[in-house]
């Protein structure tokens, strides 16, 4: 099976202190690692005002995470965030990965 590069957005209630952000953090970075995915860079964003409520919350705390898995490990990690009160919002979206310029001419040819 072939892994892909993924990166998920999601947004923390704003009400969590600093401490059960990072257990947040490292539950779906654990969900990610025990399906057979590499963490490729975390990024704690902060705290930013939403564009507009969501769950009566004006603003979140912002996690990227970017992360090379087989796609199957997408839907166990979006379920874990769909049941958690914690994650407000989320969004994976698979990276387009460019191919190297030798490969683009092979294929133009």
């Amino acid at each position: 099976m072939k892994d892909f590069i993924y990166e998920t957005m999601y947004i923390l209630r704003p009400d969590m202190n600093e401490e059960h952000v990072g257990q947040a953090i490292g539950k779906y970075q654990e969900i990610l690692r025990e399906h057979g995915a590499k963490i490729l860079e975390t990024q704690h964003r902060g705290k930013r005002r939403l564009a507009y409520p969501i769950q009566k919350f004006r603003e979140g705390i912002y996690i990227q995470m970017n992360y090379r898995a087989p796609g199957a490990v997408i839907a166990t990690m979006e379920r874990a965030m769909r049941l958690s009160e914690e994650v407000i919002r989320f969004l994976t979206v698979k990276q387009l990965v460019e191919k190297p310029p030798t490969e683009a001419k092979a294929e133009a040819s």
